[in-house]
């Protein structure tokens, strides 16, 4: 700590009051008020980052290490088969093994090989709408939103259409890690199981392609090299698992929140009915106005000083990207809902530095084109009832959206 700096825990900085369970909405007015006095708070599980600046240098600087197992330690768990497993994913890896990695997967999700999703987008959304209309009503979350992501992220990795519901049951029992609905301890054995039998089935279709590589992202993991270097079959199924555990409630629960403040806002639903080039735009300005990814989290791997505080080795910081994302020194009129904003900064949704997101080309264009089909099929749509939130902590989002669907 130098002369001029002050720890985060002795400075005199805001407050937040706010329970584990309230949804962001309910607390953003707390978030607002401390913004304006101070670039941290302290929340109640640690120091909270709520300037878009010091977000993203936080996210940035390697000296903030993601916590093992964050998901696991808040049931309790801190050691064993799911916790070995879990915190050697490249989702919880840090340093020269997981540069290397990113390094290769990262050839492997070039716009190029994402654009080749396109079709498959459209035909998977077409067909939830199709059965949507059909009953002229529908509630957003069970019927579109959650149903999305997994028959795009199997045709992804090459998996046959035959075999996506079973993708999502594997899915659904493997979710319950990042899930704070279930007691993780007695459900460990259950996700082990599906998390078991998910490996057997990547590692037939590794053997396979390695037989005949084909055109789909296990093929392409396969190919990639770097000065010799190749992944092998295990890392190629521990990327699989992490694209599935990534990709898949993360967009449910952002194409839900999307639909929401866009319905909410008819004007702009209108807009993008009529002007669907804006579409990769709407999903920009839904991300940063109604995130259901509010934030995450870090650890100082160091005594760490930022301007004139300073986070003691071991801090566990929450980066509220919500909050960040909302900081009217960055953006203008921040509480304004508009998909016409003209080059906004980049929002930190995704992440950034070293662990930013590697599927988020996909993520924007699953959302962009399931947004302007959306428009251009039920442009009258209009919420209906009650949509109850998740709380800010962990993923948030609807947890049901009742919606009318006038054609």
């Amino acid at each position: 700590m130098t002369d001029s700096a002050t720890s985060v825990f002795e400075a005199d900085l805001p407050t937040l009051d706010y329970g584990l369970t309230d949804p962001p909405q309910q607390i953003y007015p707390q978030f607002r008020a401390a913004q304006q006095a101070a670039p941290v708070a302290l929340g109640p599980i640690g120091p909270e980052i709520l300037s878009y600046e010091m977000a993203r240098t936080v996210l940035r600087d390697p000296r903030f290490v993601i916590p093992p197992g964050i998901h696991l330690s808040a049931h309790g768990i801190t050691s064993g088969p799911l916790w070995d497993r879990v915190t050697r994913s490249i989702l919880n890896m840090e340093g020269d093994e997981h540069r290397r990695l990113r390094g290769l997967v990262s050839r492997a999700f070039t716009p190029r090989a994402t654009a080749r999703m396109h079709d498959t987008i459209g035909t998977v959304i077409n067909e939830l709408i199709d059965d949507a209309t059909a009953r002229r009503s529908c509630e957003f979350v069970g019927d579109i939103a959650r149903p999305y992501p997994i028959p795009i992220i199997c045709a992804l990795l090459g998996a046959p259409r035959e075999e996506w519901q079973q993708f999502s049951r594997w899915a659904e029992d493997i979710f319950k890690i990042v899930s704070f609905d279930c007691d993780l301890a007695a459900e460990e054995p259950v996700v082990l199981a599906a998390w078991d039998e998910f490996d057997a089935y990547i590692d037939t279709m590794i053997a396979q392609r390695r037989r005949q590589l084909t055109d789909d992202l296990l093929s392409e993991l396969i190919r990639i090299e770097d000065s010799g270097d190749r992944l092998n079959a295990a890392e190629v199924r521990m990327l699989a698992f992490s694209i599935l555990l990534a990709g898949t409630d993360t967009t449910r629960s952002q194409l839900a929140a999307s639909m929401q403040v866009l319905c909410e806002h008819p004007e702009q639903w209108a807009l993008l009915r009529d002007q669907p080039e804006l579409a990769m735009r709407a999903v920009e300005e839904t991300m940063r106005h109604s995130p259901s990814m509010c934030s995450t989290v870090r650890s100082a791997g160091q005594d760490i000083t930022l301007g004139e505080l300073t986070f003691p080795a071991g801090t566990f910081i929450v980066v509220n990207t919500y909050a960040a994302n909302r900081d009217a020194t960055v953006y203008d009129d921040p509480e304004r809902f508009d998909i016409t904003r003209a080059a906004p900064p980049p929002i930190l949704t995704f992440g950034g530095g070293v662990h930013y997101c590697l599927g988020a080309n996909l993520a924007r264009l699953e959302l962009s084109e399931a947004l302007k089909i959306l428009a251009a099929r039920v442009p009258d749509a209009r919420c209906v009832g009650e949509v109850p939130w998740k709380p800010l902590l962990g993923l948030s989002g609807p947890v049901r959206l009742p919606m009318e669907l006038c054609r």
